[in-house]
Parts: C-alpha cells; structure tokens; sequence
C-alpha cells in the first residue's frame, strides 16, 4: 500500500518576535531536523533599507525555513519575496494577525484582514516575483467583535484566488483594541471549528491550524482535521515536546536527540563557533529542563550575568560538576 507524503506544513513552529532568530532556530534543529521553521516577522522596510544581512542571514542547517515578511504594499513584498528567493528560504510567509499597534501603525499585520483585496495583489506580487518558493499567508479568524465565520470564508477565498494555496490560521480573533498583543493570544476565544471547516470548505487549501496547541495529543488531534499544525510559545518554552516530532508526525525513522544532554552539548559547541556573546544562543534553550530536578539552578547558571566573561564551555563544565540533571 503506498501512502500520499506528508505536507510540508504538517508541523512548524511559530515566528515570534524577538525569540524565533537563527540561533533559536538552530537550537530547535538539534531536536526536531524536518519541522518547519519561520523566522521572527521582518517588515520590508527593515529588508529593504536596511542590513539585510542581519534581518536574512541563517545557518544551512534550519532548512526547512520561511522567511514572515511584515508590509502591505505589493511591489515592496514582490521585492522582499525576491529576496527571500534569492538568499534560499523554502518559502515566504505574509503577516496578516499580529495585532500589536506598532504594526497597526504600519498598516499591516491583522488590520489587512478588513483589505482582502490588497492582501490579494500582495499576494499576486509576490508569486509573480518568485519562481521556485510558496507564498503564503497567516491570519487571524477575525477582526475585533467581528464573530461570523463568512468573514474568514471570504478573506480566505480572496488570497486564494489570487494564488495562495497555503493559508496558517490562529483560530482566535484579532481585537485591534483595548488588548495587549499578550492579552491577543490568550483573551478573544478559539474557535478551532472554523480552522475545520475551512479546510472543508477549501479542500484544495493547505490549511495549518495555530493558537493554543500544548501537547502532542492537542496535535494529533487536529492532524485528523487539517493538513498541518503551527506551534508556538508551547514549542520556545518546552522545547524538548518536540524531541519525537519527526518520527512520531513527520515519517522519519528516528528522531536527532537521544538526550538533553547531547541538545545542551551541541549548543554548547555552536556556542563558541556562531561569532556573539553566548547568552545571546543561550536564552532560548531555558526550557530545555523544565520539569526536572535541578532545573532551576541550572537555569540559573545559564542566566548569571557574572559568568558571561568566561567561555560557554566552562560555563558548561561547572553545571557538569554540579549535581547532573536529567
């Protein structure tokens, strides 16, 4: 019996400002090598007057990878997507659910949801600049108090026709005020049936269901109704969930990391090889322990100012004299 292959979208974690920058990406591939990895949201005027070396720049390892893109005009996305082809990203992403005002002020992220048209000529850009990447497209399930599910339909059914055929919905609303971009992804109600339904109601769309996933379980159970699933803070704050991700979702045979241990040893040694202060590559394997005796001390160590001057490897050595945690 043969079996259709697995989505490429079947499992990614989620871009998130500020976490999700290539030295967290290079950390999650020492645990998981097949899921789908995006960048933190880089606005096109940060690519396109700005170092683009800095906002594009990653480590051959965290292919899979897309690169979010924040903006709205579509001859400045046509031209980010260029560069996203040109620099080799598997994919560029359309920002079209961060609520925070900042990007309201850009007149981007969520608020585009109210224009589906111009998401549309974005979009139409976009795959008219690229030859060999996916453009695709993450949103909300609605804007504000805007609770019908004919409004998700319809910005949906907009971007497709003009081209995207992946769509990454976070089953929750938008409320462009009187909430926190914190208080945005825990306040307004998910509504996963909508994420259902509109993979029934677009059966040709590859729909990736995002918002409130936290365990493997909550993943299964949406693969049964959709194509992929995003995970979030869930994946930057127990990274080790995702230690038989590739083997349990993804089809392989085994999974990268038998061990904490052997995740903590190779960052370690990326740590004295990336070119930038350890702590900067350390921060985001915090959670690598959690739940463990003697994990709060050995967060500790990692997050001592005091030992920065000295190299990640004897920072390593002294926890490994320490008591071990498992």
């Amino acid at each position: 019996m043969t079996h259709a292959p697995l989505s490429p979208w079947r499992l990614s974690v989620a871009p998130m400002l500020d976490w999700t920058d290539r030295h967290c990406r290079y950390f999650h591939r020492l645990i998981t090598r097949r899921t789908r990895l995006y960048t933190e949201m880089v606005t096109t005027g940060a690519l396109l007057h700005g170092d683009q070396h800095r906002h594009l720049d990653f480590n051959p390892e965290e292919h899979p990878l897309a690169l979010q893109l924040g903006g709205s005009e579509p001859e400045d996305l046509a031209a980010c997507a260029r560069l996203a082809e040109r620099w080799g990203y598997d994919e560029v992403n359309l920002n079209c659910g961060c609520p925070s005002e900042r990007v309201q002020r850009g007149a981007f992220g969520a608020c585009l949801m109210n224009e589906p048209r111009l998401v549309a000529d974005g979009v139409k850009a976009m795959r008219d600049a690229v030859q060999r990447i996916p453009v695709t497209v993450k949103h909300r399930i609605g804007v504000d108090r805007t609770e019908s599910y004919d409004f998700v339909r319809d910005f949906v059914g907009t971007v497709a026709e003009a081209g995207c055929e992946v769509v990454i919905v976070h089953a929750r609303n938008a409320w462009l005020q009187g909430l926190s971009p914190k208080e945005n992804r825990e306040v307004p109600p998910l509504r996963y049936e909508f994420v259902y339904r509109l993979k029934r109601d677009f059966p040709r769309l590859t729909v990736v269901l995002n918002g409130g996933v936290q365990s493997n379980e909550d993943i299964a159970t949406h693969l049964a109704q959709v194509d992929g699933v995003m995970i979030g803070r869930e994946a930057y704050h127990q990274p080790w969930l995702m230690a038989d991700w590739d083997s349990r979702f993804l089809g392989a045979a085994d999974d990268p990391a038998d061990s904490r241990d052997q995740v903590e040893a190779a960052l370690v040694a990326y740590m004295a090889r990336c070119g930038v202060p350890w702590s900067h590559v350390a921060r985001h394997m915090l959670g690598l322990r959690n739940g463990l005796p003697g994990a709060r001390r050995w967060r500790q160590v990692w997050s001592d100012h005091r030992l920065k001057g000295q190299p990640a490897q004897a920072v390593w050595q002294q926890l490994r004299d320490m008591a071990p945690v498992r």
